[in-house]
This record gives structure tokens, C-alpha cells and sequence, in this order.
């Protein structure tokens, strides 16, 4: 696999979701969680959404429960919990594991991309995001605590690109 574009997942409600689709957008990809303390992310997130997502930019949420056992849910109280507590509106995808032998195949692709600290793969919590250009190439990823509106800048060059 060599671009975003070559991988599928499941939205939310268990349809395909073919990452092709989003071609020659830029896209940020987020794990994460209902119950942890940088949930409140969802909001940020949900800003970057609606404050870009006209000039190209797609927001995707990929609920995982690998960190603390915090996103315990079914999808369908995961996407209820999104929507009625942070108007969450940017694509949400099925529960995935992002870490192991059981993660999904993009978040394997996304870790080898674009590696964290001192070099390791593992995503080390929830809310990692990786920034995506229209190339569907890896540009840059960020920590957990990285809030949502610091990617600004990045997001604009991204777009302008």
C-alpha cells in the first residue's frame, strides 16, 4: 500500500468506507476514545471539520478501546455519545484495534509512515492524529495531547499544497 487511498474501513454504522473516495483531500486521521481525558478533543475536532472541510479538509474518528479500556462501547453508543455531547459530525469509522497484530491494516500503514518518538510505531494513546496530504501521502503525526486547533497552520499549508 503506498497512499490513504488504497485502504478501506467501516463507518460507524457498518458500511464500506473506501478512503479512495477522499481523493486529493487532505484528511486527519484520530483514534479515539469516549472516556478519556483528552476526549474532550472531539470538540476541537469537530471545528477543524467545520472550519475547513469546504476548502478540502475530512476529519476521520477511529474509536478504539486499546488504551485504558476506554471506549468500551458498541459503535452505536460510541457515535451517540459523539453526536450528543460534542455534536460530532466528521466521519466517524467502527471500533479498530490501532496497535498488535490485530490492527487495522491503515493504522499499520500509518504508524510505519510516519513513526513517533525516538522511531517506535506503536501509537502510544488515544487521540494520535496523522495529518494527510492530497497525495494521499503521510505528512506529519501528532501526540495525543496535541490539541486540535495547533494543527492550524499545518492544516493550511496541507490545503494550500
Amino acid at each position: 500500500m503506498s497512499t490513504i487511498y488504497d485502504f478501506e474501513a467501516l463507518s460507524i454504522n457498518g458500511k464500506p468506507a473506501h478512503l479512495s473516495t477522499q481523493r486529493g483531500k487532505v484528511l486527519l486521521i484520530v483514534n479515539t476514545a469516549s472516556a478519556c481525558g483528552f476526549t474532550p478533543q472531539f470538540a476541537g475536532l469537530e471545528d477543524l471539520w467545520k472550519a475547513y472541510r469546504d476548502r478540502g479538509l475530512v476529519v476521520v474518528g477511529f474509536p478504539s478501546n486499546q488504551f485504558g479500556g476506554q471506549d468500551p462501547g458498541a459503535n452505536d453508543e460510541i457515535a451517540s455519545f459523539c453526536e450528543i455531547n460534542y455534536g460530532v459530525s466528521f466521519p466517524m469509522m467502527s471500533k479498530v484495534d490501532v496497535n498488535g497484530a490485530q490492527a487495522h491494516p491503515l493504522w499499520q500503514w500509518l504508524t510505519k509512515e510516519a513513526p513517533g518518538m525516538l522511531g517506535s510505531e506503536g501509537v502510544k494513546w488515544n487521540f494520535t492524529k496523522f495529518l494527510v496530504g492530497r497525495d494521499g501521502k503521510v505528512l506529519k503525526r501528532y501526540a495525543p495531547n496535541t490539541a486540535p486547533n495547533a494543527l492550524k497552520d499545518d492544516i493550511e499549508a496541507a490545503l494550500a499544497g
